[in-house]
């Protein structure tokens, strides 16, 4: 094998090229967390690189229907194999499989949308999502990611789980609402406060008038890995929020006991 200086393989420095242009490819569907259709220049400026290498990586994506472009105006869009693999990976999933049955349990005894989440870095995923007819007017199109200190399953998986605590703090507190967490020290009196309850509630944090209340589930020795909330209208929680908590908390438990961590 020739060799670039003293043993370095010559093969070498194209694996890193090629691993570097896969994760800038990747980067650019990340562009799409926040906008739903995006032009070359928009990608371009966002990832700090030439409109070429911008194009360059859309036409790969575009082959592969990882996005597809608007006929109109030429913009793009996340396509449908992202869906399809998104899809395959939830229902794949073991802790929802567990959950499902028991969402939709507490879903029928509260008459609220239930949201199952997890953690990823600063913010909190739902994996799952069960509307009640209410929540569907609440809710609307609301996105399936949350910061962390705006979300009550953020605040419960936080509370109960310091790297994720600390991936917040690193992400500092913009506020959605005037209700939202908006300070170090705001964060860490909120969670001490939920680790005494035990679960994380929601006050118009994510949208005016919308109330959650969250429990974690906990895996065979002890840790967080996901949460379970009920969300609904604050002046209806409100009225019977002791009973809620209970129904989640029980809840919560019957999931972690359930699902197969270590298969």
């Amino acid at each position: 094998m020739s060799v670039i200086g003293p043993g370095r393989p010559a093969t070498a420095r194209p694996r890193e090229d090629a691993l570097k242009s896969v994760g800038s490819t990747l980067d650019v569907l990340d562009c799409f967390l926040t906008d739903d259709e995006l032009g070359v220049s928009e990608i371009a400026r966002a990832l700090g690189v030439a409109k070429s290498s911008a194009h360059r990586m859309l036409s790969t994506l575009l082959s592969r229907g990882f996005v597809e472009q608007n006929p109109v105006s030429g913009r793009y869009r996340l396509g449908l194999h992202i869906y399809e693999l998104g899809q395959l990976s939830i229902s794949r999933s073991r802790l929802r499989q567990a959950a499902l049955p028991i969402m939709e349990d507490l879903r029928q005894r509260t008459g609220q949308t239930i949201h199952l989440g997890v953690a990823d870095g600063p913010d909190v995923v739902h994996l799952e999502r069960l509307q009640s007819r209410d929540g569907l007017t609440l809710l609307g199109t609301q996105p399936r990611r949350f910061p962390t200190h705006c979300s009550a399953t953020g605040k419960v998986l936080a509370a109960f789980d310091p790297a994720v605590a600390e991936a917040r703090r690193r992400a500092a507190f913009p506020p959605i609402t005037p209700n939202s967490v908006k300070s170090e020290a705001e964060w860490d009196a909120t969670l001490a406060k939920v680790r005494r309850a035990g679960v994380a509630v929601n006050r118009d944090e994510v949208a005016n008038g919308a109330m959650s209340v969250a429990a974690p589930i906990f895996d065979s020795t002890g840790r967080a890995r996901a949460a379970l909330s009920i969300v609904g209208r604050t002046e209806v929680m409100e009225r019977s929020e002791q009973q809620l908590t209970r129904l989640v908390v029980e809840a919560a438990r019957r999931v972690g006991k359930l699902v197969p961590w270590h298969a």
